[in-house]
């Protein structure tokens, strides 16, 4: 209620201080309205800011701050409001009260599909900053959290405090080119959790908590098809609750003393039966070793026997959801270049097949299923080739050979051409 909000808020506003709260507010709120302009940011922090600092000192009316946030509302409300724009508000803006003010904290616009964030040159980032460098440094915090927005916020205030901290101190340096150097060496691995979580929080917002196992283990067993589903499917249930517990956590080391504690028992488990992998864990720093075995590219399809399909009775048992991972789990290491993408349509379209013929009177019959088996492969086998020579040629090369490839199938389809 009124009450709860007020205190989390002024409790908030006491603890880190005046500027500290307006970063906070510029970086959860940019996450939030990642469309949003850095001018409705701007007014949207502004009013949030003057509101704590008004409500929450010493002596402040009880009432001044369900006052206040009323009149944020209703200027929300308002027609040309400065405040970000959302297809949701004028809903929220028919009630009135406490569940107008709930119901307009509640938007938030879809994350960015690709991070908009640019790395400006050394150069380009001393010079703006020592243009205005509080309006820099605003700047710089609305575009980095509105781009990865959906990193932990924990996450996302320390990559953006430490970047700052780096300008303000390299661009008075003497030496500012190997001082930008030294820093940037030294919050690489933040930067990299940065961009990593983003990328695997933005999936698991997505996916959700299953969808995203089955994606890591079908990742795991295209880096190591040698490995068995035993093996791989616990590492992939153990990175799911990884992500569960920390993409919305504020507790300030959640991601990296998690992440860091899979990637042991990653390399605990699977060093001793793969190179690549032994080679990944062999550093001191954990979250390192994680992102050298994430950027690990996909090894060669073994030499495997036909992968053995589950029975109706098996998919429509209590075990069903399990056989189904299984099987694709099967074919994801004898087509290791076949993309994420596409695997994850095989799982929803599983997923949609043991809905509707596990509660059907008649399960699929053997000619469904002949049919069913007789399209898969073809399309794994292309996809596999396909995505295989994207992967190893260059980009001129890989155009000619798939003209080369469509030409051949128009050719096959009709022959008079």
């Amino acid at each position: 209620g009124k009450a709860y909000v007020r205190d989390k808020v002024c409790q908030e506003f006491q603890t880190l201080g005046k500027e500290n709260f307006r970063t906070l507010t510029i970086v959860a709120n940019s996450r939030k309205f990642s469309n949003a302009t850095f001018e409705e940011i701007s007014h949207l922090t502004r009013e949030i800011v003057s509101l704590a600092e008004t409500c929450c000192a010493e002596g402040a009316d009880p009432s001044c701050y369900d006052a206040g946030s009323s009149a944020l509302s209703a200027k929300s409300c308002s027609e040309g409001s400065p405040f970000p724009s959302h297809p949701g508000t004028a809903g929220c803006c028919t009630q009135e009260g406490l569940e107008r003010k709930l119901c307009l904290a509640a938007l938030q616009h879809p994350p960015q599909p690709l991070p908009r964030y640019l790395l400006p040159s050394n150069q380009e980032l001393c010079q703006a900053f020592g243009k205005d460098p509080k309006n820099f440094a605003d700047r710089f915090l609305h575009e980095y959290a509105s781009s990865y927005g959906q990193a932990p916020l924990p996450v996302l205030l320390g990559s953006t405090t430490t970047f700052l901290s780096m300008v303000s101190t390299c661009c008075i340096s003497p030496t500012p080119t190997a001082c930008f150097l030294k820093e940037k060496l030294e919050r690489k691995t933040l930067s990299l959790l940065t961009l990593m979580s983003n990328r695997v929080c933005s999936r698991f917002m997505v996916y959700g908590k299953d969808k995203v196992t089955f994606s890591y283990l079908t990742s795991l067993a295209q880096k190591m098809p040698g490995a068995s589903f035993e093996d791989l499917f616990p590492l992939a249930e153990d990175a799911a609750e990884v992500f569960s517990q920390c993409c919305d956590s504020v507790a300030e080391d959640c991601m990296q003393k998690k992440l860091s504690e899979h990637t042991a028992k990653a390399c605990s488990a699977l060093s001793a039966r793969d190179e690549r992998f032994a080679d990944c864990c062999k550093g001191k720093n954990l979250m390192q070793n994680y992102f050298c075995i994430s950027a690990l590219p996909s090894a060669p399809a073994p030499k495997l026997p036909e992968v053995q399909k589950p029975t109706n009775k098996q998919l429509c048992s209590e075990e069903g959801a399990r056989h189904a991972k299984r099987y694709l789990f099967e074919l994801a290491r004898r087509h290791t270049s076949v993309p994420d993408a596409a695997l994850s349509k095989l799982y929803d379209a599983s997923a949609e097949v043991r809905g509707e013929c596990c509660s059907a009177k008649d399960p699929p019959s053997a000619t469904q299923r002949q049919q069913m088996g007789k399209e898969l492969p073809p399309f794994l086998e292309k996809a596999n080739q396909l995505c295989g020579q994207y992967t190893k040629l260059n980009f001129l090369d890989f155009k000619k050979r798939l003209r080369e490839s469509l030409a051949q199938m128009l050719t096959e389809d009709n022959p008079r051409l």
